[in-house]
């Protein structure tokens, strides 16, 4: 069985690009900084706290990390690792690995996205950006709304 489950923190806003041909599709790249839950060394230095994973969404998925993601983010996703290997312009076989995607959910809610709330005031670093739809009130349980415009099946979550 491949099954990956990561909940981690968007290092940069997604990268989409589209497929050509009769159909096109979204195609989202973006890294995902998971925290280790590591052992200190006998000198107390921790090292590398934190693995940087190499994520990728297709279709809906994409265009949902397109429209919704932002740098700093908490997200969770699901999916399955795949490798890969291509041989560079140097002539160096470079192996990949990646998580192709099945589900994507915000894992904060609406007042806890790090340091910027989602409704508040755009600013450096902020996740709203002036194209996405501003979320109405949070719902009294701590979830955002959905904004008008958004179809059901194009959601990555029940």
């Amino acid at each position: 069985m491949n099954r990956v489950i990561l909940m981690g923190r968007l290092t940069r806003d997604p990268e989409v690009r589209y497929s050509q041909g009769e159909r096109q599709m979204a195609i989202a790249r973006y890294t995902l900084a998971v925290d280790r839950r590591g052992r200190r060394s006998q000198d107390g230095d921790q090292g590398q706290t934190a693995d940087f994973i190499n994520i990728v969404a297709f279709d809906r998925a994409g265009e949902f990390a397109e429209k919704y993601f932002r740098q700093g983010m908490r997200v969770l996703v699901s999916g399955r690792i795949q490798t890969g290997s291509y041989v560079n312009k140097d002539g160096q076989k470079v192996y990949t690995t990646d998580v192709i995607v099945d589900d994507q959910e915000f894992a904060d809610s609406k007042n806890q996205g790090g340091s910027d709330s989602y409704g508040s005031a755009p600013s450096r670093g902020s996740y709203q950006q002036a194209t996405r739809p501003t979320p109405s009130a949070a719902i009294g349980d701590g979830f955002m709304n959905i904004p008008d415009g958004v179809e059901d099946e194009g959601l990555p979550f029940n």
